[in-house]
């Protein structure tokens, strides 16, 4: 049934995917602005799929910790779920992302038209000091700049990685920033194709102190995130050790020590 029910959601949420990037064609040649309601609906319709088809849920916990206006949003990445979900409940996201994507048929015309702000990760420092400045115009715009410190998903229970970038854009806009904490790689663990039922929860919580050292930024947010993640982790003792047999699978082999 599991099975069952993981596939059917795959084949809806890709058809739901076709059809939104068919249908809002036309808004390509719209202002930006327009874009982004028909995204925030979009994200809601896989979140009911979800939920109706899977049986997974979605709690939001903070939602009044969200200041209004531009803000950078510091984001746990376990799972590709949280890629479409953050998008439901923010009104102007701009997510920071890797530049392959905006090479994607369709979806990537719609990333470059609302202005998703992609880092070409081999250019080493001119790619944050462009990131920062994209970033920056982005926030005087009043959107919402989510960011995943560790650049890439981490599977539950894996040692952080959090990279410097975050620190930077934290120094370089003085705008709030929100840590965000979640236990989505339970449910939806990365390269696996199964969608277990149950509640992923998302805490939003409180901006970090302004004028933090950028040198303690990472620190700080790491703590924050980390900790609050364990506690989302903990009594989901199944769904963690299945969310770690599956990224034990998928992780390289080690290299023989010579």
């Amino acid at each position: 049934m599991l099975f069952i029910r993981s596939a059917l959601f795959a084949v809806l949420f890709y058809a739901n995917l076709a059809l939104w990037l068919v249908a809002c064609l036309p808004l390509l040649a719209a202002p930006p602005h327009y874009l982004f309601p028909v995204a925030r609906a979009w994200a809601r319709t896989n979140l009911w799929m979800l939920r109706v088809v899977a049986g997974l849920g979605v709690e939001w916990r903070g939602l009044d910790n969200i200041p209004k206006g531009g803000l950078l949003v510091a984001s746990k990445h376990q799972s590709a779920w949280e890629t479409f979900a953050l998008v439901a409940i923010f009104d102007r996201p701009i997510f920071v992302l890797k530049q392959e994507l905006l090479s994607l048929p369709l979806f990537g015309w719609y990333l470059r038209r609302v202005g998703m702000i992609a880092v070409d990760r081999s250019a080493g420092a001119s790619a944050l000091t462009g990131m920062a400045r994209a970033a920056r115009e982005r926030v005087r715009d009043g959107h919402q700049v989510i960011i995943f410190p560790e650049g890439t998903r981490r599977p539950p229970g894996a040692p952080p990685d959090y990279k410097t970038g975050v620190a930077f854009l934290y120094d370089s806009l003085k705008v709030p920033c929100l840590p965000v904490a979640l236990n989505s790689g339970l449910f939806w663990p990365r390269q696996s194709f199964l969608r277990r039922p149950g509640t992923v929860v998302v805490s939003i919580m409180p901006p970090l102190p302004q004028n933090l050292p950028r040198k303690n930024v990472v620190g700080v947010l790491e703590q924050r995130i980390e900790d609050e993640c364990a506690r989302l982790t903990a009594g989901n003792d199944a769904a963690f050790a299945t969310a770690q047999s599956a990224a034990e699978r998928s992780a390289p082999p080690r290299k023989p020590e010579t």
